[in-house]
């Protein structure tokens, strides 16, 4: 048996609560805990002036989830303050995804990509 069949080892296939996830995956390390803020650091805001590429993800008022790319020259994406994204769009498949789920649910993420780095970072309000 590999090291991967230990470790899922009596594993049901069926996780029911946030006790069995840690049980398989352990628990973060407490620098990795530490990098969560409520805020946009001058590191984050650093990351995302280098960003040309975004994925934004929201939900409507039911909960159906939507991932839409949004890429542009380096910058297009504006920190207006540690709390404020000035975000550019465009028609593209005129969807409007994310501004239809936007009016319905106020919360959204996002993941910054900077080409040749292996860190991403993770935007959330």
């Amino acid at each position: 048996m590999d090291a991967a069949s230990d470790r899922f080892s009596g594993y049901s296939g069926i996780v029911t609560s946030i006790d069995e996830v840690r049980s398989v995956i352990g628990e973060p390390r407490a620098p990795i805990v530490a990098k969560v803020i409520d805020h946009i650091s001058d590191i984050c805001r650093a990351f995302i002036e280098k960003s040309p590429f975004a994925l934004i993800a929201s939900a409507n008022a039911s909960g159906e989830c939507d991932v839409s790319p949004k890429g542009d020259p380096v910058g297009f994406i504006q920190v207006l303050d540690e709390k404020h994204l000035a975000i550019p769009d465009r028609p593209g498949n005129k969807l409007a995804a994310t501004f239809t789920n936007l009016l319905q649910n106020p919360h959204l993420a996002l993941i910054f990509l900077v080409p040749g780095k292996l860190e991403t970072l993770r935007v959330s309000g």
